[in-house]
């Protein structure tokens, strides 16, 4: 094992030695403080500033101990799932990486903030906007999630108003806001899509069935078990 093997092992060594070093010279500075100081009390200043270098030295090694180096295989479960998600929507739709990766944190906050699964949410955008905030269509809906400002009036007060859907993170939270609510007055997924696209009345619910075909294609790129039939 040469040495950096060792040091990919032990990812602490190196600053741990650099911390210890640190401490011997602070010590010694400090016992050579109080020696000189009362020799030569006009030394005081020029020592505390030699000392007070050394503390910060101390401070910023110590730091790069305490947080260590990232290794393979220790991120989350979700962060490597919002990673695989970005990579496969980058891929699919010709998208920015850095652009989708905004968009995946904002559907897996939103998830969390509203109890809906951020696949879902991906998937709505998907079929809705090809993931282009900007989007906007004759009927008025605006941006990543397709949201009709005049229906919801009273979930853009807080942000702002009609003009913060062109807002990628708002129409996000604003759209899994909507979903959620569709889904508690409908009880399932399908009819919930179906409400949200404005198709209620759709006979074979085309609309919902390219989303769930969406988020079974994201699921699959995540590596979620695959959902019982």
């Amino acid at each position: 094992m040469d040495s950096t093997d060792e040091a990919v092992r032990l990812p602490g060594l190196v600053g741990a030695q650099k911390v210890w070093s640190a401490a011997r010279a602070a010590l010694a500075l400090v016992g050579l403080a109080t020696v000189v100081a009362f020799a030569h009390p006009d030394a005081r200043e020029l020592l505390m500033r030699h000392t007070a270098g050394l503390a910060q030295i101390w401070d910023g090694q110590a730091e790069n101990v305490a947080a260590g180096t990232i290794q393979p295989g220790s991120e989350s479960a979700a962060t490597r799932e919002q990673r695989a998600a970005v990579e496969f929507i980058a891929k699919r739709y010709r998208v920015a990486p850095d652009a989708i990766t905004g968009f995946v944190s904002a559907a897996y906050r939103a998830g969390g903030d509203w109890k809906v699964d951020p696949l879902l949410i991906l998937a709505v955008m998907a079929i809705e906007s090809r993931y282009n905030p900007v989007a906007e269509s004759n009927m008025g809906a605006r941006g990543l999630m397709q949201v009709i400002p005049k229906y919801h009036l009273e979930k853009l007060m807080d942000h702002g108003g009609e003009a913060a859907l062109l807002d990628p993170q708002v129409n996000i939270h604003v759209g899994a806001q909507i979903l959620r609510e569709y889904m508690r007055r409908f009880g399932e997924t399908e009819t919930a899509l179906q409400f949200y696209a404005g198709a209620f009345d759709e006979p074979n619910s085309t609309y919902a069935f390219k989303v769930l075909a969406e988020r079974a294609r994201l699921e699959q790129a995540v590596g979620r078990p695959k959902r019982a039939i």
